[in-house]
């Protein structure tokens, strides 16, 4: 534990170093793009890290890393960028994902492009403040893409091996495609008028959930620090085995805080998910095992922005019922195990296989 918060506290020293660093270099443009810049630092400000917990791991599963010395490594310095490069593109990520999705609230605050036309509300400018909103949000996310892809690139332009650097890049640039077009998938997904028969909508549930967010949530992280440890082919497709079915535990828990999930601890309405129209696993299970008639009506409701309090209760009540939360539950601990048997398995270091099935089990238990 001590060596998870000491991660903690350096993870968020180096972003908020990044950050002030990237202050000072935009001076020049003046005051006005400060609320930006303070955006950027809040919302950079806490959250879980798994994702640069995950990389890190990778690069200590192919070699050992001490984390609890007062000074820092140059291996450390450069994985502390490396990891801090993944949490600037899951910030990013977030905030598009929240326009798309028309989220109010993130982790318990206004999400990005509400708070952008907030402030237009609130200074009287001309023009449409949810507009103004909606593209200062935009602008944020590809800025902190970019800070993004400059931080990795700086952590492997330290990287003495140079094939290493090289197969770390490759691992990053491909958890980026595959994000934007699991993205894209989600989105289409939501805009067919109807869905699919039973078995292909659950393929194609499947398909968006492992590459919008399962692959790039635990796989991609670890395969990342792995590269740059130099991990052997072996190695790196025995990480690959156990992040995928992590990285599917972690977002099917997800699903389960999307529809179940208490507000005070996920920062979203609960329900946000069914409000939404998303066409989880979650959400296809509990269909595939309606009748026709309770089928039409939980279809007529699903995707509804205005559901009341009492109507979101319900299609809670109708999908616990159904058997599917139990289905899902059940999914998250046999991808669970199956990940524990893989990476004891795994030609790597012990005590990383240990932090790895401890890290797994936080993130497929967690409340928020």
């Amino acid at each position: 534990m001590h060596e998870t918060t000491r991660l903690a506290g350096l993870l968020q020293e180096r972003i908020s170093d990044r950050i002030a660093d990237h202050r000072r270099d935009l001076e020049p443009l003046g005051p006005d793009a400060v609320p930006l810049l303070d955006e950027a630092a809040s919302f950079l400000t806490g959250g879980k890290r798994f994702r640069a917990q995950f990389a890190v791991l990778g690069y200590r599963a192919i070699t050992p890393l001490e984390l609890d010395g007062e000074t820092i490594s140059p291996e450390l310095d450069l994985l502390l960028d490396a990891a801090c490069s993944l949490e600037l593109f899951h910030a990013a990520a977030l905030i598009h994902d929240d326009i798309i999705d028309r989220s109010d609230t993130r982790r318990g605050r206004p999400s990005a492009h509400r708070h952008f036309a907030a402030l237009h509300s609130d200074r009287r400018w001309s023009g449409l403040a949810d507009h103004f909103g909606v593209a200062a949000a935009i602008l944020l996310g590809d800025l902190l893409q970019s800070w993004a892809d400059e931080m990795m690139q700086g952590a492997l332009d330290a990287i003495p091996d140079r094939a290493a650097a090289k197969a770390a890049r490759a691992h990053f640039n491909r958890m980026r495609s595959e994000v934007a077009v699991g993205q894209y998938l989600d989105v289409l997904e939501e805009q067919q008028p109807h869905f699919a028969d039973d078995a292909e909508q659950l393929e194609r549930s499947t398909r968006v959930l492992v590459y919008k967010s399962a692959k790039y949530s635990v796989e991609a992280p670890l395969l990342i620090g792995a590269a740059i440890a130099g991990a052997s082919d072996e190695q790196e497709e025995a990480l690959a085995d156990f992040g995928l079915p992590i990285g599917v535990a972690f977002q099917l828990r997800d699903d389960v805080l999307g529809v179940f999930g208490d507000e005070t601890l996920t920062g979203k309405p609960s329900g946000d998910d069914l409000t939404e129209g998303k066409r989880t696993v979650l959400v296809t299970l509990a269909r595939g095992a309606l009748p026709s008639g309770p089928r039409r009506i939980f279809d007529d409701m699903h995707g509804t922005p205005d559901l009341d309090r009492e109507q979101i209760v319900m299609m809670q009540r109708t999908i616990r019922d159904s058997g599917a939360l139990d289905r899902v539950e059940e999914m998250i601990a046999q991808n669970v195990a199956l990940a524990g048997r893989t990476i004891q398995l795994a030609p790597i270091q012990a005590d990383a296989a240990d932090e790895l099935g401890k890290l797994a089990t936080r993130t497929s238990l967690r409340h928020a």
